[in-house]
């Protein structure tokens, strides 16, 4: 992680401690039973334990505390979250999807285990997400509850992370080209919805209205944005030991990226800017929203 000073610490705190904590509420949750669904349960705490950077709990963790909301109710909302980004890593490794070997530094789920349950650990994963979601440890307010689901299942779904996958695979297998407009719609769907959603959930855990969470959209599809240049920069520049997976895959597979349609120094610039941007929109908060801040630097600062 390459942040310095002052933030820097501030994030590389906020980072370890809410790591440590998503751990423990998922050890809390994926308890391996004693029968032969243990196999599934050992692949699903293989992939959601002790792994990530855990970028989106943060950020649900972060945007509850501007509200004032108890640390463990976040941090329930933010396990779901990142249950969901979990299972669509599982999902991608595949070798139906982009066949990888290699996530976090170690063995890929279907590598460690076998293709069959990697496909169910990604699957009991999604499910579980919105299990945490609706229990009432999570919430004692069912409007909230209700309200955190319909947002976390709209960025999972076809109008977000889904949808944007698949038109990233059309792109690969059909040979289409897309223009930066389109590019960028696929990739506020595929990445930038579920960090959208980190940022809404906090505010909905915080019972704030929706116009008053519009400067929190706008922050939150900024650092999308930016998180997804970043990462096609780090597969163009980046090291695959400190990434802990293969790069140079785009460019090998000819796919349009930020960088190829920009170029590096341009691609580098727009994401600075909207981090810029992003920190901008949070001008009316305080002290309260410092990690906020530094995790939107965050993005373009990280080697991994």
């Amino acid at each position: 992680m390459n942040v310095v000073g002052i933030e820097g610490n501030l994030l590389h705190d906020g980072l370890s401690r809410v790591l440590r904590e998503i751990d423990s509420v998922f050890d809390a949750f994926l308890t391996v039973p004693g029968d032969t669904r243990a196999r599934l349960v050992e692949a699903m705490r293989y992939a959601a334990i002790g792994g990530g950077k855990r970028v989106r709990p943060l950020l649900v963790v972060s945007t509850s505390e501007l509200f004032g909301v108890d640390r463990t109710a976040a941090l329930r909302a933010g396990a779901a979250v990142e249950a969901i980004h979990v299972y669509s890593l599982i999902h991608d490794d595949l070798p139906c999807m982009d066949d990888d070997s290699l996530r976090h530094g170690k063995p890929t789920v279907h590598k460690a285990f076998d293709e069959a349950t990697a496909v169910l650990a990604g699957d009991a994963l999604h499910a579980l997400a919105f299990e945490i979601l609706a229990d009432h440890g999570t919430s004692a307010d069912p409007f909230v509850r209700s309200e955190l689901i319909m947002t976390l299942g709209a960025a999972s779904g076809m109008n977000g992370m889904a949808g944007g996958q698949m038109m990233d695979m059309v792109a690969d297998e059909e040979g289409v080209e897309y223009d930066l407009h389109t590019i960028t719609r696929l990739q506020q769907l595929k990445t930038g919805a579920l960090l959208a959603a980190s940022v809404e959930m906090g505010a909905i855990l915080g019972k704030a209205p929706p116009e008053g969470r519009a400067h929190l959209r706008a922050y939150a599809r900024d650092i999308g944005l930016a998180f997804q240049i970043a990462d096609d920069l780090l597969d163009v520049e980046g090291d695959a030991a400190l990434a802990g997976k293969a790069l140079r895959k785009d460019e090998s597979q000819g796919k349009q990226t930020f960088v190829t349609l920009m170029g590096v120094e341009k691609a580098r610039e727009q994401a600075r800017a909207l981090v810029d941007q992003a920190v901008a929109r949070l001008a009316n908060h305080g002290r309260e929203a410092d990690m906020l801040r530094a995790l939107a630097r965050f993005i373009v600062e990280r080697d991994r």
